[in-house]
């Protein structure tokens, strides 16, 4: 009783076994002619109607176990008004009745109502710019100029719209500066360090892309939560157009400026161009119907393995054959949709020409309506079935061994000499790469470095540093 009396309890109420209200006792903060009119009325008649209920429970609780849980209860007063009061009942001795304890949790309340008000306002202020944040987000990505966001600190790019993707082929994550030609980069740099002091400067002149056509650059600075950051915003200068019937000297470098987006918008195969890592900077309508979705935007960005059957095979093989020859003819394999329709397809790739290519083409085409059965294996696997001399060579000279070795020990053998063979084969179409190569022979990672180990193949044990974690 003494941990109850320290709470200073603002209603007493003194009940019969019944329930009904024997004695009441308000604190100073309550009106005293209300306990007066409670005497002698149940106490289920005092309350909100809503709470009749728990008077019910809590009245049985303490008649049953001697107390029962404090539960929150709206009592009614006389005037009106209604207070939350958070009751006890305890059971006197003798069956003597009960005495049942509340204290008024207004404040309580009170408080509960303005943090719910705080928490609704705080979520209507979160919509609002959410609103304002999808506002943004479309005016970014459907500007026609080139829009970039890029580090301050290190000139990263964070963000980059779809005009910059389709264009210049840049996306977030890229250092911008080394897309730069190295006589314009202390150029761009102090254009951006006059913005940083003065709020503005003068737009410059870059090269940029591929072809290092000529941009407009401007500059301005922001600050966000995290970093400072600039924005960049990049315009084509207007080329100089020959018309048509103008003949060109022979030698001269000049080139008439053809509708290349367009043509390539038309083809009727899927188009799709990636980077080293198979990141699509660019696809045209067919390939968005191939694999079923409805907008570039929301395959840019994405790995091409994305849609592969085999991804960590086909296209360790596709990259890794690409690396070698800079291209790639008619590559069997599956594309599957969104929507999980699978289509057998050829691929014929191209790589730019720069020392380590950084662009690449592939052309791919639907030949599902030539196959009358099922797909057929992916080149890769093609080429590891198909033997070669040196396979064949190694299997007739174990003919030699025919009556000088048992027959169990002969299987044993040529088995062996099959299984190197279709593992070298593996591990040179993926380029060494021991994931690809496990998945193109249907093992596990564990078993094919077993094997190489077994047969001493150059990298058993341990995955290579382009093997997947």
């Amino acid at each position: 009783m003494s941990g109850v009396a320290a709470t200073q309890p603002d209603v007493t109420l003194l009940l019969d076994l019944d329930g009904v209200i024997r004695r009441a006792t308000v604190a100073d903060g309550l009106p005293a002619e209300v306990a007066e009119s409670w005497v002698g009325r149940p106490w289920t008649e005092t309350v909100a109607e809503d709470a009749s209920e728990k008077i019910n429970v809590m009245l049985h609780d303490a008649r049953t176990m001697g107390v029962c849980a404090y539960r929150m209860i709206y009592q009614r007063f006389p005037n009106g008004l209604e207070l939350p009061v958070e009751y006890s009942a305890i059971k006197l001795g003798d069956n003597s009745g009960l005495i049942a304890i509340g204290k008024n949790q207004q404040t309580v309340a009170d408080l509960q109502n303005r943090l719910i008000a705080a928490q609704q306002a705080r979520e209507q202020d979160y919509w609002k710019l959410r609103e304002v944040e999808t506002r943004y987000r479309m005016l970014f990505e459907t500007s026609g100029e080139v829009v970039l966001v890029v580090r301050a600190d290190n000139l990263r790019i964070v963000e980059a719209n779809l005009a910059a993707l389709r264009a210049l082929s840049l996306a977030p994550g890229q250092d911008l500066l080394p897309e730069l030609q190295p006589s314009e980069q202390d150029v761009f740099r102090a254009v951006l360090s006059r913005v940083r002091q003065q709020g503005r400067a003068p737009g410059i002149v870059l090269h940029l892309g591929v072809d290092r056509a000529a941009w407009t650059m401007r500059a301005a600075q922001m600050t966000t939560e995290s970093q400072d950051v600039f924005l960049l915003q990049l315009s084509p200068m207007a080329p100089t157009l020959i018309p048509q019937g103008t003949s060109l000297p022979r030698g001269r470098a000049d080139r008439v400026a053809l509708p290349v987006d367009e043509l390539m918008e038309r083809v009727p195969d899927s188009f799709v161009v990636i980077d080293q890592a198979g990141t699509i900077l660019r696809a045209n309508a067919a390939f968005l119907d191939l694999v079923q979705i409805g907008n570039e935007g929301s395959v840019l960005g994405e790995k091409i393995s994305r849609w592969l059957s085999r991804p960590g095979a086909d296209m360790a093989v596709l990259l890794a054959t690409i690396r070698r020859h800079r291209y790639v003819r008619l590559f069997s394999t599956t594309l599957s949709g969104e929507l999980s329709s699978d289509v057998a397809v050829e691929i014929s790739a191209a790589a730019s020409s720069d020392n380590q290519p950084r662009y690449i083409g592939l052309l791919i085409r639907d030949i599902s309506r030539r196959i009358a059965q099922a797909n057929p294996a992916p080149q890769a696997t093609e080429a590891i079935l198909t033997g070669g001399n040196n396979l064949l060579a190694a299997l007739g000279a174990m003919a030699d061994h025919l009556g000088q070795t048992s027959l169990p020990s002969l299987i044993k053998q040529t088995v062996s000499v099959v299984e190197k063979h279709f593992i070298e084969a593996a591990l040179e179409q993926s380029d060494g790469n021991r994931t690809a190569t496990a998945e193109l022979l249907g093992l596990s990672r564990q078993s094919l470095y077993l094997k190489l180990n077994r047969y001493g193949l150059e990298g058993g044990g341990q995955a290579s540093s382009d093997d997947e974690p």
